[in-house]
């Protein structure tokens, strides 16, 4: 069984999220939407309202699966049996990023970390740009899905 965590905080689940989910369903047959905790961190949805969000709009998908977790990444596949980390990338910037985390962690174990460019209409989309749609009372109807529209 290949089975893929697709970590992050997902404060909150974007468009940009849901397409690499969406993508990668095929190539995986579960995918683990591991929602990371960092006590230190300002969230702006309550992890009970993300996790929330996340399994609404799956709710029909039954390869998809969400957990929570404090820790390293690593830790937590070694947890649930899984050999793939999932990633998406944007930008260059994401890339050499993402890359340096994708190295440490296969130094540190066998897992290996899927990378998957997000689509056009996507790319320029992230958590940090809705919160900030979002405080300032915008509308962020075409970034978020239906399920954080509710909210």
């Amino acid at each position: 069984m290949k089975r893929a965590i697709f970590p992050g905080s997902f404060d909150p689940i974007t468009l940009g999220h849901v397409d690499i989910i969406n993508r990668a369903l095929p190539l995986f047959d579960e995918i683990i939407i591991a929602i990371g905790i960092n006590t230190e961190k300002k969230y702006m949805f309550t992890l009970e309202e993300r996790v929330k969000f996340i399994k609404e709009n799956y709710s029909n998908e039954p390869k998809i699966k969400v957990e929570t977790y404090t820790g390293l990444t690593i830790d937590v596949c070694n947890k649930f049996n899984v050999d793939f980390i999932l990633r998406g990338l944007r930008n260059p910037a994401d890339f050499e990023f993402e890359k340096a985390i994708a190295q440490t962690n296969r130094k540190m174990s066998t897992i290996e970390t899927v990378f998957l460019l997000t689509s056009a209409d996507t790319s320029f989309i992230s958590s940090s740009i809705v919160r900030d749609i979002l405080r300032n009372g915008g509308n962020v109807e075409g970034f978020v899905p239906k399920s954080v529209l509710q909210k």
